[in-house]
């Protein structure tokens, strides 16, 4: 099994539509996010972190790769940290700044950010709690 193939088994609508959060509060929501990619999972992060709901308190993981082109365009930069103080074990963040980043190839980072976490990412994504979204540009 690749993981291409259990991104395409867990997709239910991977092009348009809205973007809904997972029912079970207990979830791994993994957000792809480039630029302007990071306005939804903003939605989200709020819901999970600063609002309060009768019906619905997060106690999962939410994890967001955020890809900019420099650290400079970072948005929302403040209101990341406040999450973190928040909800430590519940809040994971990792750039892929892609002007500024190379891989151990020399690569533009871009969302290859990932690959570090290569086998974390596997064994989340073979639960069948865990939900992958991912917002931004689609013609790289």
């Amino acid at each position: 099994v690749t993981l291409s193939r259990v991104m395409r088994q867990r997709s239910l609508d991977p092009v348009g539509k809205e973007m809904l959060m997972p029912k079970d509060p207990n979830a791994t929501i993994t957000m792809l996010g480039t630029g302007t990619g990071i306005a939804p999972f903003r939605l989200f992060l709020w819901k999970m972190f600063f609002e309060e709901h009768e019906d619905y308190k997060f106690n999962g993981l939410a994890w967001l790769y955020l890809g900019i082109p420099t650290s400079s365009s970072l948005l929302y930069k403040e209101e990341f940290e406040k999450m973190k103080e928040k909800k430590p074990e519940n809040f994971r963040l990792d750039f892929a700044v892609s002007r500024e980043q190379t891989n151990e190839m020399g690569e533009e980072m871009y969302m290859k950010r990932m690959a570090e976490y290569a086998e974390e990412l596997w064994e989340l994504l073979k639960k069948d709690n865990t939900f992958v979204y991912m917002c931004g540009e689609g013609y790289r």
